[in-house]
């Protein structure tokens, strides 16, 4: 069966951290390029960050560049998005998804293969 699992949300105050993980099992975790997405309450899900094969083969979404990162462990089959210097406005689900064929648009969703449920990260004081 396959799955995608993330963890790492919660409540952070404006300017913490938070670093999610996205745990995958079912499939062979390195043959697939990893995104993260979010969705905002009453907004559509956007693309937050991208991360390849390759590690050197990264995309981050404007209003996170410079904040976020993302990396992967093939070896443990796991992504991460370590999130600095949050903001109220990153509040959302945050998703990482799968795709085996990596569209030319990285955050094109319907190319993605595998879909995790999300988790919650809210940004206040």
């Amino acid at each position: 069966e396959v799955q995608l699992v993330e963890s790492g949300g919660g409540l952070v105050q404006p300017g913490g951290s938070l670093r999610l993980s996205c745990a995958a099992s079912g499939f062979i975790f390195g043959d697939y390029a990893i995104a993260w997405f979010r969705q905002a309450p009453g907004k559509e899900r956007d693309g937050v960050s991208y991360i390849g094969h390759d590690d050197d083969d990264t995309y981050y979404e404007h209003s996170v560049k410079g904040r976020f990162t993302i990396s992967r462990d093939n070896a443990k089959s796991t992504s991460y998005l370590q999130m600095n210097s949050l903001r109220p406005d990153d509040t959302a689900v945050y998703y990482c998804a799968a795709v085996f064929d990596p569209p030319i648009i990285r955050f094109e969703q319907e190319y993605y293969d595998y879909w995790g449920q999300g988790t919650q990260v809210t940004v206040s004081s």
